[in-house]
């Protein structure tokens, strides 16, 4: 069973209003930085993790590690099937759903040890900038990640470049998720650079965007939404991407592994599974889905788990 830390989801809380005003996460709040969880006692409790196996325990018994999450389907996913891998080694593991500006900062200062969902270059490109310094990049964990505005198949239309013929029809919104995150910046800013002068960005959750999509094609009624790659609605539903010939999107995207400083040298056996993650998008829609029909995210990971060992084999390869 995997912990959650309630600290970090306080100053979430605390600074969601200073977030949705400063769009994707240049609060520069550091307030919580002093309960860092990474002090000298941890570090020398957590030092020679690869001598564990030398008296018989697993690698990762008597050590805690952290793992911080933004809140999204995809990222549900990919941190619970992390998270069991790693409690399989032992470890204590906590995970902890969070602001994207503070899964970034609580890296960065070593709050927590680490995070398998940073999506470059441009989604997260901002704060990676602002971040990168004080991260170490692990790599990419996931290709062929994408983001833009996606609509139902039965809708005729097949470009951003269009919209502005639909306007009445969509009521002039574009259906969006938090905001400040990437893919909202990014369609707000496809308005401006198609002249949709018509149209708006309205931001919830994207929960809240998948319940009016859901509803919408149930319907069989029009709607625009804010979309990426991987995601459970493109099995659930038959859905399109509005193709973006002036670039509002950028290109393809991947997904990265960030770990704080020092964690190779506290956890290497945990560093060397995060450093090894690799799975594809068609492995995590399968959990994604998995999850929005109903089963517990901690049982889906381990579902997926049990049924792909020999890709998970990968991942533990070295870990002794």
């Amino acid at each position: 069973m995997f912990k959650g830390n309630k600290k970090l989801v306080a100053a979430a809380a605390g600074l969601s209003l200073t977030l949705v005003a400063t769009a994707c996460g240049n609060d520069g709040n550091n307030e919580e930085n002093t309960g860092n969880n990474n002090d000298d006692a941890n570090v020398n409790e957590n030092a020679g993790d690869d001598n564990a196996a030398n008296d018989g325990a697993m690698v990762g018994e008597g050590k805690e590690i952290e793992l911080v999450y933004v809140e999204w389907d995809s990222e549900i996913a990919s941190t619970h099937v992390v998270a069991n891998v790693l409690e399989s080694q032992g470890y204590d593991v906590t995970i902890t759903p969070i602001d994207n500006a503070i899964m970034w900062q609580s890296v960065a200062n070593g709050e927590a040890d680490g995070m398998v969902a940073a999506w470059l270059p441009a989604t997260h490109g901002d704060l990676f900038a602002e971040y990168e310094d004080d991260l170490v990049d692990l790599g990419v964990n996931l290709e062929g990640a994408l983001v833009g505005l996606v609509v139902p198949e039965y809708m005729t239309i097949d470009s951003i470049a269009d919209l502005d013929q639909y306007e009445d029809e969509l009521g002039g919104t574009i259906t969006g998720i938090e905001p400040g995150a990437g893919v909202v910046q990014a369609a707000e800013a496809s308005v401006e650079d198609y002249g949709l002068d018509g149209f708006s960005v309205e931001t919830s959750s994207s929960g809240a965007m998948a319940t009016a999509l859901g509803e919408a094609v149930g319907n069989e009624e029009p709607i625009v939404v804010t979309g990426w790659t991987p995601h459970w609605k493109f099995s659930a539903y038959d859905l399109k991407y509005l193709e973006d010939p002036e670039g509002s999107f950028g290109e393809a995207e991947v997904i990265q592994t960030m770990v704080r400083q020092g964690l190779e040298e506290d956890m290497p056996n945990a560093f060397r599974i995060l450093d090894q993650f690799f799975w594809t998008t068609e492995d995590m829609e399968s959990i994604m889905l998995e999850i929005q029909e109903g089963t517990d995210p901690e049982d889906a990971a381990a579902d997926w788990v049990e049924a792909n060992q020999d890709v998970v084999d990968g991942w533990l390869e070295g870990v002794e």
